[in-house]
């Protein structure tokens, strides 16, 4: 390893940022202590958005290469790199979290709740925990993200829930989306760094991934429902909007899913889905009546997140590749799980595309990978996404990194299991 200045100190800033994601939480109490609407409660609430910590870093180490080399280079390293994926989920976010596309995830995960013998209450919970990060497979990850997450917020989140329980919930559903989009090729983001490389199409990530996943988030989703079964007992029905949107027509819904197919398929071009979105928008204007706002400031944020990871993340290639290529494939697999807690995971299988490695250490460079997804914020590029519709649930400090991490444990430990022991078909 012989990092330049700028690599080391782009290392330095990723740490710094990695540190702050764990401190927003003392910054929203620092906050409280200034008048409201002034100067500092704004400024200090600004720095506890986890969404906004890797995009204010990255503009600091614009500023270093700014201060170091002139001029053009920040707009020619910012040039050098691809800003697809957090373009990407920033539209499929705001497509998912549409009115349409959350009520057929409902009517789907209802249907197959009441197929469940379990209480009502609970079979919810249970489906919407496994089924609505499976769906990530099929309109991707971050789409599955915050469809799972707002149908949590409106029927368990909003409602009384212990916070032990809120954190067990939150952390089930940072794995299981994690883990849950590995069924397809294209729907996971450590998995679409790697799949067209390495030659992995839907029938080998099925086989190899996909079904451990599925049992994975079965296990986990049962145990975790009957371990708070006290609060998953009563009367259930789904909560209303308090709206006057009517419901959206059968042809309004196949229009959205029709988008959201459009937009996964022109996944890796930018300039098609940014048309898209822009003739999306369109239709909702004109069909507002079956509509909620369209969640485009948290999408946004959400995408200037992933950004600000690539803008720094690309500069720790010197110390990761390296490392990824030492490890044997045991190591590898519990160190990729362990490193996804402080690196984005899709950075990670895409620094690990870079080096010659083995079939089963691509395996479980990937397994690793998803496996970690749900450890920390971070970790998976639609982590920010449930993060930011969950967080006011948490009261006024927001959602502990730590408690984050303890609720993701378990479940964690189970798809550990699943991938290792589990025969690859």
């Amino acid at each position: 390893m012989n990092p330049t200045l700028v690599q080391v100190v782009a290392t330095v800033i990723f740490a710094v940022a990695i540190i702050h994601t764990f401190l927003v939480s003392k910054f929203a109490k620092i906050a409280h202590h200034y008048p409201e609407g002034s100067m500092g409660e704004n400024f200090w609430h600004f720095m506890a958005e986890v969404e906004a910590v890797f995009g204010m870093w990255a503009a600091v180490f614009m500023i270093f290469l700014l201060a170091v080399n002139g001029f053009h280079a920040p707009v020619e390293y910012l040039e050098s790199l691809n800003f697809t994926e957090p373009g990407f989920v920033f539209v499929i976010m705001a497509m998912a979290g549409t009115r349409p596309v959350i009520k057929l995830s409902e009517k789907i995960i209802v249907i197959i709740s009441k197929l469940i013998p379990l209480p009502r209450k609970m079979a919810f919970y249970f489906t919407a925990l496994v089924m609505g990060p499976l769906l990530g497979s099929f309109i991707t990850e971050p789409a599955a993200m915050t469809v799972t997450a707002i149908i949590l917020l409106k029927n368990f989140y909003s409602k009384e829930m212990s916070t032990k329980f809120k954190y067990a919930t939150i952390g089930l559903l940072f794995v299981n989306v994690s883990i849950g989009g590995t069924l397809s090729h294209f729907a996971a983001p450590p998995v679409l760094m790697v799949a067209g490389k390495w030659g992995w199409g839907m029938g080998h990530m099925f086989l190899n991934f996909g079904y451990k996943a599925a049992i994975s988030c079965i296990i986990s989703a049962l145990t975790i429902s009957f371990m708070f079964k006290n609060e998953l007992q009563g009367d259930f029905q789904l909560r209303s909007d308090n709206t006057e949107k009517m419901l959206p027509p059968w042809w309004l819904t196949l229009t959205h899913v029709v988008f959201l197919a459009l937009v996964v398929l022109s996944a890796h071009h930018m300039v098609i889905f940014m048309g898209l979105f822009l003739f999306f928008l369109g239709l909702t204007v004109v069909t507002k009546e079956f509509q909620d706002e369209v969640q485009v400031k948290a999408s946004l944020m959400v995408g200037f997140f992933l950004a600000g990871l690539i803008v720094l993340g690309s500069e720790q290639k010197w110390w990761l590749q390296p490392l990824i290529s030492s490890l044997s494939d045991q190591v590898l697999y519990f160190g990729a799980t362990a490193l996804t807690g402080i690196t984005d995971n899709a950075a990670l299988t895409y620094l690990g595309s870079l080096v010659e490695l083995t079939d089963s250490a691509k395996y479980f460079l990937v397994a690793g990978a998803v496996t970690g997804g749900g450890l920390t914020v971070i970790a998976n590029a639609p982590n920010p996404a449930g993060y930011g519709i969950l967080k006011d649930s948490f009261g006024s400090e927001g959602i502990s990194p730590l408690g984050l991490f303890k609720g993701a444990l378990f479940p964690t430990f189970i798809a550990i299991l699943c991938f290792e022991i589990l025969p690859s078909l």
